[in-house]
């Protein structure tokens, strides 16, 4: 399996969420296990050794493949989650999206200073919302943080985004937002 293999396998859903946007579908490579095995062995390899002890996953496809590399490298999982979603004491951050605003929450406690975390979420768009989570583990207390995607929309300035404001993300592979 490789990179363009997988690459080749996600669909393009025209005109969703709304008009105007091209919805990479990643479900129709998650359904090959080829395919997902690849994308859990290339995260893993990237990560594993780097003394990572929470993987925190976006919601919601940021939970497919965050716990299997979690368990992989010896980490724990803490997803990140739309409002309304976690029972108990939470803190949250407000984003700008492509598309509109939102907000993210965590547990409160669920990370802390000692913590190095890895935030994964399966697309990097504009940055938006992988940003928002990076402020949520910061707020956290955690010192150490890697980021990571599974694929960049490449055009939309998302690795830019996140590198002017102080974090380096990771993806295995881009594909060009019209593609």
């Amino acid at each position: 399996m490789t990179a363009e293999e997988v690459k080749r396998s996600i669909r393009n859903v025209p005109d969703y969420p709304i008009k105007g946007i091209q919805f990479k579908d990643i479900t129709t490579a998650l359904s090959k296990p080829d395919c997902l095995r690849w994308m859990r062995d290339e995260m893993v390899k990237r990560y594993k050794g780097l003394g990572i002890t929470q993987v925190v996953g976006i919601e919601s496809r940021g939970f497919i493949i965050a716990p299997a590399v979690a368990m992989e490298i010896g980490a724990g999982f803490v997803p990140i989650r739309k409002p309304g979603k976690l029972p108990g004491e939470k803190i949250k951050v407000e984003y700008t999206k492509e598309y509109g605003t939102d907000s993210i929450e965590m547990h409160k406690g669920a990370l802390n200073e000692n913590d190095v975390v890895l935030i994964h979420d399966d697309i990097l768009a504009t940055g938006g919302s992988l940003m928002a989570a990076v402020e949520l583990v910061r707020k956290a207390g955690v010192k150490k943080i890697y980021a990571n995607c599974l694929i960049e929309l490449e055009g939309l300035n998302g690795k830019k985004y996140l590198a002017d404001r102080g974090v380096d993300v990771d993806c295995l592979f881009g594909i060009e937002v019209n593609e």
